[in-house]
């Protein structure tokens, strides 16, 4: 079984300097158990970083973790293997097995603009070799992180890592989470053209500021939040009917909602509600 990280605080800081434990409900989860230990960043990098993951596994039987990847760019390091990973449109599955570790930074919708010269877009779904993103000076950066057992040890070397960048938080940025965090938030909201009147954009420009900063549509990312909540209703069986629940995440009839539910989770509505009844465990990061 996936066991939770200890972890250790350090003491003579104030609060707000400190790397702290996050306690607040994982989403996007779809079918594992697996108990994953979550940081907040440090003021200074809060504007940027959503928050800092780590996993360790030791297991005697391998297990598929599966998640629906939100609007985030992640930074995954563990042995042989650190890179960039950017925003997934389809579902995230991977086998683990034996023992190991993750020391990952999950990034805000366009936080992680600051740290790279070009647009966002060209990072969605790929997967980015460290040194083809930050340049061969960070080959040992990874290697260095995962060196500390010490989980806010090895979150410290990350926050070091991203400020040596001295990453600004502009007004783009800032535009780009308010809107992708109102979209996340208002489950009212639909289409773009809801969006892009609150903020008194046109679709074209919302589109060019999310291609450059958060690296998919508005449009996909209000189906994908709205999915998730799909996802998360019927798995904890608050869904009366699926025509309903369709009609409810803004779709114009059930086909429409099936098709792009089992497109992404894999499996059709009815067959996830009974997997998840079945199993008796939902966490939907």
């Amino acid at each position: 079984m996936i066991s939770m990280v200890g972890c250790t605080q350090r003491h003579g800081l104030k609060k707000r300097d400190m790397v702290r434990v996050k306690h607040d409900k994982r989403r996007g989860i779809l079918n594992t158990e697996a108990a994953v230990t979550r940081f907040w960043p440090t003021d200074d990098l809060a504007p940027f970083v959503e928050h800092y993951w780590i996993v360790r596994w030791d297991l005697a039987e391998p297990q598929i973790a599966e998640t629906l990847p939100y609007p985030s760019v992640h930074m995954v390091l563990e042995d042989g293997r650190s890179e960039v990973v950017g925003v997934m449109r389809g579902k995230f599955s991977r086998i683990i097995e034996g023992r190991g570790r993750v020391v990952a930074t999950k990034f805000r919708p366009g936080g992680f603009r600051p740290f790279v010269d070009r647009s966002v877009a060209t990072f969605t779904d790929r997967r980015w070799p460290l040194p083809s993103v930050f340049g061969p000076g960070v080959e040992a950066f990874g290697a260095e992180v995962l060196s500390h057992d010490d989980d806010i040890e090895a979150v410290n070397r990350i926050e070091s890592f991203l400020r040596s960048f001295g990453p600004a938080a502009g007004a783009a940025l800032s535009l780009a989470g308010q809107i992708t965090a109102r979209i996340a938030d208002d489950r009212a909201i639909t289409r773009v053209d809801q969006i892009a009147e609150d903020f008194a954009m046109s679709a074209r420009q919302m589109e060019r500021l999310f291609r450059d900063y958060v690296g998919v549509t508005p449009k996909w990312v209000i189906q994908r939040y709205r999915l998730i909540e799909g996802a998360e209703r019927i798995a904890t069986g608050d869904v009366a009917d699926f025509a309903s629940l369709a009609l409810d995440l803004g779709y114009a009839d059930q086909a429409h909602f099936i098709r792009d539910f089992k497109k992404i989770v894999g499996r059709a509505p009815a067959r996830f509600a009974r997997e998840r009844q079945a199993s008796g465990s939902i966490g939907l990061n």
